[in-house]
Order: structure tokens, then C-alpha cells, then sequence
């Protein structure tokens, strides 16, 4: 592992903005939040998977994976994360390196790629991806991108998260630097509003995003840029103009969040779009972060008139759900934890946990 990766990693272990680290010494915070992991080693995962899983929904540019065949055929297409225009983060790409490549080195090879897609694809910008093969080897993937972006006039931009380097989630914040360091503030929108907001950790899954944006349209509030789904590379570029960053996703970013903040005064909360009060508290704290910011003072009348309208339209919905439920007991998969509840529990959860999926006309 190199060294510029291992200070990278240390830098992330020393989290401000996680209440874990928040609570612990001085003595304590130094030591970092666990132990990295040595090359072979699989306990955690794969960071190089899950940085391409927080980065693939970014729609318009190519990711290459420069590394093994293997290792294109992560998971991230199990996801389903929906693109409303864009279909190139759908194609694989990969530099396949062979025995060779192991001996004598991939760097040419993967130059060759960059300018091959950019000849075929004209995308906006390439991210390349490093993998455990070549950080063996010492391929340097921020040298040859340096060259490719100098040479062809075009971002390219290295993800180094082998994985070996560390846990799933750590390749998350490994993706999230990669933005901080080479995208996020080096482009300017067309235009700013007093309601713009980045959603960070939101990827789209189904269009998923596509049932909470109405409420937000009619509020006035723009969604400058979600990190990633459904999102362009020049939105994630411009993303530093953003008033108020929104981080859902189990703090899987929250390195974006505390830093965007540090480097551009955005402030940002955690929250979440997945059940009927945490969609409602979560649009008063947005309303609440951009008032201070600026926005018009009635933002804050007008979301909960909306909170009104929407609670009933949905309470109404799921009321034959409810019947049917009461008196059950329910096994909810959580995607990571399993948890076989009560009645009374199953009964507030079955309310707590139903997707909301508001009626566009209501939003009008």
C-alpha cells in the first residue's frame, strides 16, 4: 500500500463528524477507529467494490477498472440504480490485465484504454479505478491519469481504493476523496437558487429519487446534485454551490459532508426519505438549514402545510395495510440486520418503515 493512501486512510480514521470518534479521548481518537487491513487479508470486504458502487450512478462517464476481468464483475448492478438519461455507467469497462501486466507493469495498458474510450465514447470524464493486482505491482493510476487528463484535455480521474486498502464502508469515504480532491468545486452551474441542496449517499436504487423529488420541487427546493444517483459529472463538479448537504446512507460519506463543509460552509444534516416521520422531519430540517441560509422565511409554513396534505394521503393509503398486519408478528430484513419484532413493535415499524410514495398532484 502506498504511502500516500495509508495517510489517506489515517486521515479518514480520525472522523470529526462521527459521534463514535466525538465521544472518545484524545488518546483514544489518535489511535483511529480499527485496524487496517494487510494485503490478502478479506475480513470487511472489498473498499475498490463499494468506491465503484457509491460512483457508478454517476451516468455519464465511463468507469474503468484497471485491474483483472474479475474484478468488473462486482455487485454493483445488483443495485438497479435508474438513470433519466445516460446509459454508459450500464457498460463495463476494464483494462483486463494479464501476466504480463503483473511483470512488466500496466501503466501503458491503461493509458492506451483511456484514450481508446474517450475516442469511442466522448464521455465528459473517465474514473479509473485501482484494484489489488496492480497496487501490488506499483502501478502509479494518479501519475497516468495526470498524463491522460494533460494529454487528451479531459478529467481523468483516479479512484485509489484497492481492496485490500480497507472495509467496504471505508471504500466509500475512498470515493468521496476521490470528488474532494479532483471534481466537486471544479466547475460552476449555469445558474444558483436560494434552495439549491446536494443529497450525499443517495444512489437512486429503482428510481427511488424519482418518488421523493416532487415533494421537493414543490417546495421550490432544487436538488443541485445527489451523490450519486441519477447525477452527471458536471452537477457533481458544481456541487460546492449547494447551500444545505442532506447525508443519508448510514454516514457511508460522511466525509464529504464534514469537509464540503470545512472548504465551503455547506451546512449539512443526517437524515432520511424512508418512512412517513422521518420524511417529514427531514423536510423541516431542510426547510429550517436553508431559511438560515437565506431562503424566503415562509419555506418553513409552506413544507409543513405540504407535511399535511401528505401525512393524511399516506396514513390513508397504508390504513388497509395496517388492518391486515395488526396482530401479526413480522421478520424485517434490513439489508444488513435481521429483526424479528413484537406486535406492538411490528405494528409502529410497518407505519415507521412504509416507502413514501407521494401523489404528484397533491405536491400542486
Amino acid at each position: 500500500m502506498s504511502t500516500t493512501l495509508k495517510a489517506r486512510i489515517a486521515d479518514m480514521f480520525d472522523e470529526q463528524g462521527c459521534d463514535i470518534n466525538q465521544g472518545k479521548s484524545d488518546k483514544d481518537r489518535k489511535k483511529g477507529c480499527s485496524k487496517q487491513l494487510l494485503p490478502g487479508a478479506a475480513a470487511g470486504g472489498c473498499a475498490f467494490d463499494r468506491a465503484k458502487i457509491a460512483l457508478q450512478p454517476i451516468a455519464d462517464v465511463v468507469h474503468l477498472v484497471h485491474g483483472p476481468i474479475a474484478c468488473e464483475g462486482n455487485s454493483w448492478d445488483n443495485w438497479h440504480s435508474g438513470s433519466s438519461g445516460p446509459q454508459i455507467y450500464r457498460t463495463g469497462f476494464t483494462t483486463e490485465i494479464n501476466e504480463l501486466d503483473v511483470i512488466y507493469g500496466g501503466e501503458k495498458r491503461l493509458f492506451k484504454s483511456i484514450r481508446e474510450v474517450l475516442e469511442k465514447y466522448d464521455p465528459p470524464a473517465v474514473f479509473v479505478y485501482q484494484t489489488c493486482v496492480p497496487a501490488l505491482v506499483g502501478d502509479d493510476i494518479e501519475a497516468v491519469c495526470k498524463r491522460a487528463t494533460e494529454m487528451f484535455g479531459k478529467p481523468i480521474i483516479p479512484i485509489n481504493a484497492p481492496g485490500f486498502a480497507s472495509t467496504k464502508n471505508l471504500g466509500n469515504k475512498l470515493g468521496a476523496e476521490a470528488l474532494l480532491d479532483y471534481v466537486i468545486g471544479t466547475r460552476e452551474p449555469a445558474f444558483t437558487t436560494p434552495c439549491d441542496i446536494n443529497i450525499i449517499g443517495e444512489y437512486n436504487l429503482v428510481g427511488e429519487l424519482w418518488k421523493v423529488k416532487p415533494l421537493l420541487d414543490a417546495l421550490g427546493i432544487r436538488i443541485l446534485a445527489t451523490i450519486a444517483g441519477d447525477r452527471r459529472y458536471n452537477d457533481i463538479a458544481s456541487a460546492h454551490r449547494a447551500k444545505v448537504n442532506m447525508m443519508v446512507c448510514s454516514k457511508s460519506m460522511i466525509n464529504l459532508a464534514t469537509k464540503m463543509q470545512q472548504r465551503w460552509g455547506i451546512a449539512y444534516f443526517e437524515g432520511s426519505f424512508y418512512g412517513i416521520g422521518d420524511m417529514s422531519d427531514s423536510l423541516r430540517q431542510i426547510a429550517k438549514l436553508l431559511i438560515q441560509q437565506g431562503a424566503p422565511a415562509d419555506l418553513l409554513d409552506r413544507t409543513e402545510r405540504l407535511i399535511e396534505v401528505e401525512e393524511a394521503l399516506a396514513y390513508q393509503r397504508i390504513a388497509e395495510f395496517k388492518q391486515r398486519l395488526s396482530g401479526k408478528h413480522v421478520l424485517l430484513y434490513t439489508g444488513g440486520v435481521s429483526l424479528p419484532l413484537g406486535v406492538k413493535t411490528a405494528k409502529r415499524w410497518a407505519l415507521r418503515l412504509s416507502l413514501w410514495v407521494p401523489d404528484h398532484g397533491q405536491c400542486h
